[in-house]
């Protein structure tokens, strides 16, 4: 699978204001049941994303190893996802919404992470702080149903191909956020500090 590939066939779009959106859209040469099931069910969730603890059913909460957490907000099979998205001591507001819908022998998958952030994170790192970790999902996402190894996030930025996947989502991005209107110059340092998070250069 040609990761760089992968990557472009995710659509970002980026809605600025009080409440940030970061939408990811793309295609799935899989039937929506699957993507469903791949999505919902614990453990196949596990075999792409994380292990997934909790009372999952709508109205019931659920914790994601080492990641966030929250509650079940909508669930209508095998469309429409929604929890709120809780991570850290003092979460404000975050809500992650998939949607799939059939398409073209496969799935059309859409993902909107809608969050408040603070104002100097955001000018700090953009919608890429967020957006780089669900390219990076997504593409395991789509390894898993194609029958794909699992990449390994704690070295994927090591290898050539990681660096190059990494950096080519953080620029997706940050071209998502200056269509949205900020500023160039917050764009770009925005990116760089994104991709030095996610790809840190090699200790020499």
């Amino acid at each position: 699978m040609d990761f760089v590939d992968e990557l472009n066939r995710t659509h970002r779009e980026v809605t600025t204001g009080a409440r940030k959106n970061m939408l990811l859209r793309r295609h799935y040469d899989a039937d929506v049941q699957d993507v469903w099931q791949a999505c919902t069910e614990a453990e196949r969730l596990a075999r792409w994303f994380l292990p997934v603890s909790g009372d999952l059913r709508l109205g019931g909460t659920y914790q994601l190893q080492g990641n966030a957490g929250g509650e079940i907000l909508r669930c209508e099979p095998p469309n429409l996802l929604r929890v709120s998205w809780l991570f850290g001591e003092n979460p404000g507001f975050s809500e992650v919404e998939v949607r799939l819908s059939a398409k073209d022998g496969g799935t059309l998958f859409e993902l909107h992470h809608t969050a408040e952030m603070p104002q100097e994170w955001w000018e700090r790192y953009g919608p890429g702080s967020v957006g780089v970790g669900w390219d990076l999902s997504l593409l395991s996402l789509g390894l898993y149903l194609s029958g794909g190894a699992k990449i390994d996030e704690e070295t994927f930025h090591e290898t050539v191909e990681g660096r190059r996947f990494i950096t080519g989502s953080g620029r997706a991005w940050g071209a998502a956020q200056q269509a949205a209107g900020d500023p160039p110059d917050q764009v770009a340092a925005g990116v760089a500090a994104t991709v030095a998070f996610y790809a840190p250069e090699p200790s020499s």
